[in-house]
């Protein structure tokens, strides 16, 4: 990795750090979480409850081609589950022999929009189903990510738009030095995860 991607990324570590502390200071301004529900200040949740359309109103200005199309929005929800029984099933059963620390599905599906009071039930609805989806492709993406790392981690020829969070660890297209040099020592470095992110199982690596 060049000395420029090396900056290049310790800057967007930065800047995710600096993202971090910002969205920390609003929470305490507006929110705070206890025991993994949230609580907003009277003041706050009050002005909430005055921005509610109801459901009747909602519904009444709804744009029929939305109401139409919505039972397939819904009908993606069955192969989403599977997928999400599949891919949990895979990583209990095989990062534990590979030594891949466990990602946590609830860093990704987040099911906290249900607080928000200014949303009526069909709001909160949709808000259910596009976190629920929307973090299962985050939290698939990164099981794809640890398994790629641990099985193939070579980046791409050509620039990937979206990546999950391994892919800077790997080594650079076509450079088969780098590769066959680094390869072991790269398949097993999650030493950037927090402890809680580690296996609880004893595993062994695989010298294939």
């Amino acid at each position: 990795m060049s000395k420029r991607v090396e900056d290049l990324l310790e800057n967007i570590r930065t800047l995710e750090k600096e993202l971090k502390e910002e969205i920390k200071r609003i929470k305490i301004e507006t929110y705070e979480i206890r025991d993994r529900s949230i609580k907003f200040k009277d003041e706050v949740r009050a002005h909430h409850k005055s921005q509610l359309v109801r459901v009747f109103a909602y519904l009444r200005h709804a744009r029929l081609r939305n109401i139409a199309t919505a039972p397939m929005i819904w009908l993606c929800i069955f192969p989403a589950l599977f997928m999400d029984l599949v891919v949990t099933l895979y990583q209990l059963i095989c990062f534990p022999v590979y030594g891949i620390p466990m990602v946590r599905r609830r860093d990704y599906i987040m099911m906290d929009r249900r607080y928000l009071a200014y949303l009526n039930v069909i709001e909160k609805a949709n808000c259910l189903f596009c976190a629920y989806f929307n973090g299962l492709v985050g939290y698939v993406g990164e099981v794809g990510g640890r398994t790629e790392q641990y099985w193939c981690p070579i980046k791409h020829a050509s620039r990937v738009k979206s990546m999950h969070s391994r892919y800077d660890r790997f080594t650079e297209f076509g450079d088969s030095d780098q590769f066959r040099a680094n390869f072991k020592t790269i398949r097993s470095d999650f030493s950037d995860l927090t402890e809680s992110d580690q296996p609880t199982t004893d595993s062994a690596e695989s010298d294939r």
